[in-house]
């Protein structure tokens, strides 16, 4: 049921579901800093990458049950060739830099998510989707309740509320720049501010169950406990993030302050 990732607009890409996953490419120094440590900057830059391949083909799996096109939405420009090996197949690219003109309102992060999703609508895909790309465990269920919630009449909001106070996900039928608006980015308040924004947009938000980002220690502790011994969490089985186990398992971590095994 997957749909197109290239340039084409048609009666199929306005029944389907983009979905971008916000990323950089993977690179020692840069990517997964806040995991350093107890990880050194090349582990932490192949779990990224294994994050990435894992996120993507989550994204494949939900798109064989209900019409999900993948994307991963990157800055900056010029860093594309770095994703090759990286992506589940099929997977498209879109420049997501917030270089865009933008209402003055809409700042830092909030550019990037929304020149994403408004590039993911401008291929004439019916619902645009942001999703993070710090889940890799996120239930595949997750994701086709989210394409099947933007699929009905009407326009609404999907919202996957993160532990934290921010969110892993975000949907909409189209660019509602105002949900961008005046965002404290990486703070506990991101989810709850998203919600009143849409309340003054007038648009109805289907919450999704809560999840978690991976961006320290305790986080990749559970991961680590996650990819070994996975369990139902509300109602739902984790994605197996094969790509992720293996790369966790290579860098050997152990005891409960997730300490290197000497290589």
């Amino acid at each position: 049921m997957g749909c197109s990732s290239g340039n084409v607009i048609g009666d199929t890409e306005a029944a389907c579901c983009a979905i971008g996953v916000m990323a950089k490419a993977p690179r020692a120094g840069f990517s997964k800093t806040r995991l350093c440590p107890p990880l050194r900057p090349g582990q932490a830059a192949s779990l990224s990458a294994a994050f990435l391949r894992d996120v993507t083909e989550n994204i494949a799996q939900a798109a064989r049950q209900t019409p999900i096109a993948g994307f991963v939405a990157y800055a900056p420009e010029g860093q594309e060739a770095l994703f090759d090996g990286h992506l589940a197949a099929g997977t498209g690219l879109l420049l997501a830099d917030g270089s865009p003109l933008m209402p003055p309102d809409v700042r830092g992060f909030g550019r990037c998510l929304l020149h994403a999703i408004l590039a993911m609508l401008a291929r004439g895909h019916g619902s645009a989707v942001v999703l993070n790309s710090d889940s890799p465990t996120l239930p595949t269920a997750v994701l086709v309740r989210t394409a099947t919630a933007l699929a009905a009449d009407g326009d609404r909001v999907v919202l996957g509320a993160a532990d934290d106070g921010g969110y892993f996900l975000l949907g909409m039928k189209a660019a509602h720049a105002h949900l961008f608006a005046d965002i404290a980015w990486s703070t506990d308040s991101v989810a709850a501010t998203t919600r009143t924004r849409a309340a003054q947009l007038g648009l109805d938000v289907v919450e999704l169950p809560v999840w978690y980002d991976v961006d320290d220690q305790a986080s990749l502790a559970r991961l680590l406990r996650e990819t070994t011994a996975p369990e139902v969490c509300n109602g739902l089985l984790p994605y197996a993030a094969p790509f992720t186990a293996l790369a966790l398992a290579r860098m050997r971590l152990r005891g409960p302050d997730l300490d290197l095994a000497a290589e």
